[in-house]
């Protein structure tokens, strides 16, 4: 597969942040999302965190899925709108992370995730007929399966504080990755209906346990 000028772009950016995030231990710290330093003013950590990762790992994880589903994207809606779908999620996801982290003024976060789960959705919601493959699934599932699956894992994930995940800033990339989306491609709501509202069910289900204060 050939990759798009747009997803180099993205992926240099994300390499070359993290590189230098991985030798310096001040940068690092200085443009990581954390709440404390976004709520005293450094608003800049909600788009620069986005780009910083852990380690190597954590970087290939993000940069491989990217790389699967950004030409979906790209053919169908160009680099321009891949470009701010990806920014979007990116930025989605942090806002999601400030509103359920607000009174928690350690937390904090790296990664492309919500960046990339938004580009995932976007993808799925164009797609949805996409089969995918897990290593320890031996038969292709429906793309629209696994999206949905894997964000109420990520409600799973938020309610019980699973991991060293950032499952908040997964669920709000691909919110932002769903709403422009359908932003940018309006007549989905009307040809794949079904389709639209199964991929809102986790979302709405999210929203209900947050004011139910179940989360």
């Amino acid at each position: 597969m050939d990759l798009h000028i747009a997803t180099i772009t993205i992926i240099a950016a994300n390499v070359l942040v993290s590189l230098r995030g991985f030798r310096d231990g001040i940068f690092f710290e200085r443009y990581k999302f954390g709440i404390g330093a976004i709520q005293a003013g450094q608003k800049e950590r909600m788009f620069t965190s986005g780009f910083l990762h852990v380690d190597i790992s954590h970087l290939f994880f993000n940069m491989f899925t990217l790389y699967f589903f950004a030409d979906v994207v790209i053919n169908w809606f160009g680099p321009s709108k891949f470009i701010i779908i990806y920014v979007i999620s990116l930025v989605a996801g942090s806002l999601l992370a400030l509103f359920f982290h607000k009174k928690e003024p350690y937390y904090s976060a790296v990664g492309a995730s919500g960046a990339v789960t938004g580009i995932l959705y976007a993808a799925i919601l164009l797609q949805p007929d996409m089969q995918l493959g897990l290593m320890f699934i031996p038969i292709p599932l429906p793309a629209y399966v696994l999206g949905i699956a894997y964000l109420l894992y990520s409600i799973y994930g938020m309610k019980s504080r699973l991991g060293n995940i950032g499952h908040t800033a997964h669920f709000g990339g691909a919110i932002g990755g769903y709403v422009t989306t359908l932003l940018f491609k309006p007549g989905l709501i009307e040809s794949d209906t079904i389709m639209v509202v199964l991929l809102a069910i986790p979302i709405l289900i999210l929203f209900a346990l947050e004011k139910m204060g179940k989360i």
